[in-house]
């Protein structure tokens, strides 16, 4: 299951729903507008199966957050890319499915994907073309 956060406008869902990309949004289509990132957000995705989560905000790039049960991902490009970077995201070989994405959270930028994953304690980057 593909989670939006609120910070993620509507043209992007609108990109995403294009292409076929399934997902829900925090406030519109699970949770509520509002929530709070570590306090709400984090105990949302541990109710939920095996999530994904996409967002603008830095602070869920973090090892701490690492959890099998859900991926975290920070999109580190500007707001009107989200969704031409979700969807280069999950077809991404190392993430393309829901079980090669658990237990990981990454950041994705421009020409690369660095995430930390569960039970390695080094931080991965992977290079892609812009």
């Amino acid at each position: 299951m593909n989670i939006l956060d609120e910070d993620i406008g509507q043209s992007q869902c609108d990109l995403l729903v294009a292409q076929k990309i399934h997902f829900r949004k925090i406030g519109a289509g699970i949770g509520r507008f509002g929530m709070k990132d570590r306090e709400d957000i984090l105990p949302l995705l541990h109710r939920l199966k095996h999530p994904t989560f996409f967002t603008l905000d830095h602070g869920f790039y973090h090892p701490a957050l690492l959890h099998q049960k859900y991926c975290l991902v920070f999109l580190d490009v500007w707001d009107d890319e989200a969704a031409e970077h979700i969807r280069r995201f999950l077809r991404h070989p190392e993430f393309r499915t829901q079980t090669r994405r658990m237990g990981k959270v990454a950041r994705v930028r421009h020409r690369s994907v660095s995430y930390w994953q569960i039970h390695i304690r080094e931080e991965r980057t992977l290079r892609w073309e812009p």
